[in-house]
């Protein structure tokens, strides 16, 4: 199976088909605290990026979904200065890539645009939500929480590289954030969004 098979089936078909709850935007709300618990109890600053991972559809009303998305973001960066842009990457699916300081600000942008694709009809087109932070003490390390909305649930994903990860950190994260975030309890759906290039994020 490769790469892009993979990724179909955790965070797409297959996790559809293994739901244990039903993804709610709402959820998303969590990372608001995340964040803080983040900074205070293991030293992890946001980078001040989040992005939203879906997958397209070829047709027009899709198309207008994605304009209605991109405009209540436009809306919204005239009040919390947030900038977003598009992106596809090299396995063909879409992110929307939020750029603010402000946590909350990034937190309440993701679940606009989220919602937006739910309201419409297109909330089984929405795979995940990614949240970046790094270690205060180390630039080089980064850590992420994951939102698959196909199983309604939270993951950390700690790269080490373009291929390895750091299990250790992750089990750390988890067990300071469990109770605060909905964590998926089944490791097989830890699915890691590998970046291209070493220090970079899954999102470019």
């Amino acid at each position: 199976m490769g790469i892009l098979d993979t990724l179909r089936s955790v965070l797409g078909s297959r996790a559809e088909a293994d739901a244990v709850s039903d993804a709610d935007p709402e959820d998303l709300f969590g990372m608001s605290t995340a964040y803080v618990t983040m900074e205070a109890d293991l030293g992890f600053d946001p980078v001040g990026e989040a992005a939203l991972c879906f997958s397209s559809v070829d047709s027009t009303d899709f198309a207008d979904t994605v304009d209605a998305v991109e405009s209540i973001l436009d809306a919204g960066s005239e009040e919390t200065g947030t900038t977003f842009r598009r992106h596809e990457d090299d396995h063909g699916y879409h992110w929307v890539v939020l750029a603010d300081d402000d946590p909350e600000d990034l937190v309440t942008s993701v679940h606009f645009a989220a919602d937006e694709f739910v309201e419409r009809g297109y909330g089984s087109r929405l795979l995940a939500a990614v949240f970046g932070f790094v270690d205060g003490g180390d630039a080089d390390r980064h850590a992420y929480w994951v939102y698959s909305f196909r199983r309604g649930s939270y993951y950390p994903f700690a790269p080490e590289s373009t291929s390895e990860r750091d299990s250790k950190l992750e089990f750390k994260l988890e067990s300071v954030l469990d109770g605060e975030l909905g964590i998926e309890s089944d490791k097989e759906y830890w699915y890691p969004l590998w970046p291209s290039t070493p220090n970079g994020h899954p999102w470019e």
